[in-house]
């Protein structure tokens, strides 16, 4: 073992980059702050690739839950299980909210992850001086991302989703926008057409690309299809893929498009035809690998969207099944990959309000009733059962009875395992809202020792950049 030593993470900015730029300068302090744990770590080397699974809205309960579901499925009790990333060896926890919010939204987490600066909910790549929604000044305020750092650098770079392409958290990669809600032409407000703002989706398809992009995989054809003409006159020998089958043919000769749905892809539970993220994932990298002697390493970005959208809905079915899918996704990154040279991070954005609650009995299925440990129901004070899991807020509040009183639904003769369940909440809304709660991030790889103890989400960002930009500087020796 080479010991390592904190100074691989220290390196010199430029002094008006950090100009009015207080997390920034922060994130680097974080990294002057961590010397003394480092100089006592032994790693083998910095990263030359990096993968980065960002599980949307994978709160801790969203994992505990996850874990016992899969354990379950594969005929134990559940709570002993593990999902893959959960063996990781370094697992802190992150601080996940927005300059101008407690309880934060994807764009404003996703672009401090991506931009080294925390930043206000529903803003894409800008500073949190940009105010929400407006275009004038967003030019003076954009935050270059990390995707944008790496392809100056011949570092190869990719973002895979089962969302949108120019939904909020893969957005955050390539774009720069005060807006998440501008994704197309058509979503843009009066002002930002008025004063040349660009969609996201003109952004990703007519600039990201030549900023370094080399490999995007999602949905989001609506929003998209405009600009994919242009996309493909810019690159004639680019690869357009639209159906599952033609991952194989992926080369890593040309940039690549993958755009698999009109808006978000399907549900793991209700998928068909469209790609899986494992399938996604396994192209990539494969993509990745293809280009390693050219390049000087890859940057990966990989999005569960479908957990979160599954926790909106209230849905702890879908939620959990999507977690288990990325779980799957990690393991099979892991085995493509050498601990030696790659680093593989899992973390979320943002947490849900899902919660675990009852004193259910050991093996009690994760998705029904809690029952003891003799199997039988426990009753709350309405004398009616309860499920396992619930929301604080979301669709599954209850019913109205005779009176017009609002009363909880019950729930003994529904099938609450079925995945268009939805748990019921304590307080009715159409939409569960995400949770404030720090989440979790698990490292494995070279570099893995650069995550540790309570962190600020945008220090994430920090550890990366100081990783490659070590490797660049050394080429891995130290």
């Amino acid at each position: 073992m080479i010991r390592f030593y904190c100074a691989i993470f220290l390196f010199i900015f430029n002094a008006q980059v950090l100009a009015n730029e207080p997390d920034f300068a922060q994130g680097q302090q974080w990294l002057q702050n961590r010397l003394a744990y480092f100089q006592q770590l032994e790693i083998d080397s910095s990263p030359k690739n990096i993968i980065l699974f960002l599980g949307d809205g994978m709160s801790i309960t969203t994992l505990t839950a996850a874990r016992i579901l899969a354990g379950q499925k594969a005929g134990g009790s559940g709570e002993e299980h593990f999902l893959s990333f959960e063996n990781f060896s370094l697992s802190p926890l992150i601080k996940t909210y927005n300059t101008d919010q407690q309880t934060p939204d994807s764009a404003g987490t996703m672009s401090a992850i991506m931009t080294g600066v925390k930043t206000r909910a529903g803003v894409i790549g800008l500073g949190p001086e940009q105010p929400l929604g407006w275009c004038f000044g967003a030019d003076q305020w954009q935050q270059q991302t990390l995707f944008e750092w790496a392809g100056q650098r011949n570092i190869d770079t990719a973002v895979v989703t089962n969302a949108r392409l120019t939904h909020a958290t893969p957005a955050a990669t390539y774009a720069h926008s005060a807006s998440r809600a501008w994704e197309g032409p058509s979503d843009l407000e009066l002002n930002a057409r008025l004063l040349g703002c660009k969609s996201i989706a003109e952004q990703l398809l007519t600039g990201a690309y030549e900023d370094g992009l080399d490999l995007a995989m999602g949905g989001g054809l609506s929003r998209l299809q405009e600009f994919i003409p242009q996309w493909q006159q810019a690159y004639p020998q680019g690869i357009y893929l639209n159906g599952a089958d033609q991952l194989e043919s992926v080369t890593d000769q040309h940039p690549v498009l993958g755009v698999f749905a009109n808006s978000h892809m399907d549900y793991e539970q209700d998928r068909t035809e469209q790609p899986s993220l494992v399938e996604m994932t396994r192209s990539a990298i494969r993509y990745l690998q293809q280009r390693s002697q050219k390049s000087a390493g890859y940057l990966l970005v990989v999005e569960g969207a479908r957990i979160d959208h599954g926790h909106h809905k209230g849905s702890a079915h879908r939620a959990l099944t999507e977690t288990i899918m990325m779980s799957d996704a990690v393991a099979m990154a892991d085995e493509m990959t050498k601990d030696e040279d790659t680093l593989i991070i899992v973390t979320a954005d943002h947490s849900h309000t899902l919660s675990m609650a009852g004193y259910p009995g050991r093996g009690n299925p994760i998705l029904g009733l809690t029952k003891d440990q003799q199997g039988q129901p426990i009753i709350a004070a309405d004398k009616m059962p309860y499920t396992t899991l619930g929301y604080t807020d979301g669709k599954g509040m209850g019913i109205a009875d005779e009176d017009r009183k609002i009363g909880r639904q019950d729930v003994s003769k529904i099938d609450t395992e079925d995945a268009d369940f939805h748990q019921e909440a304590l307080f009715h809304k159409d939409w569960e809202s995400h949770g404030g709660d720090d989440v979790a991030l698990h490292a494995k790889g070279a570099g893995a020792a650069g995550f540790s103890g309570l962190m600020e989400q945008h220090e994430i960002y920090h550890v990366m950049r100081s990783l490659l930009e070590q490797r660049l500087v050394t080429g891995g020796e130290h």
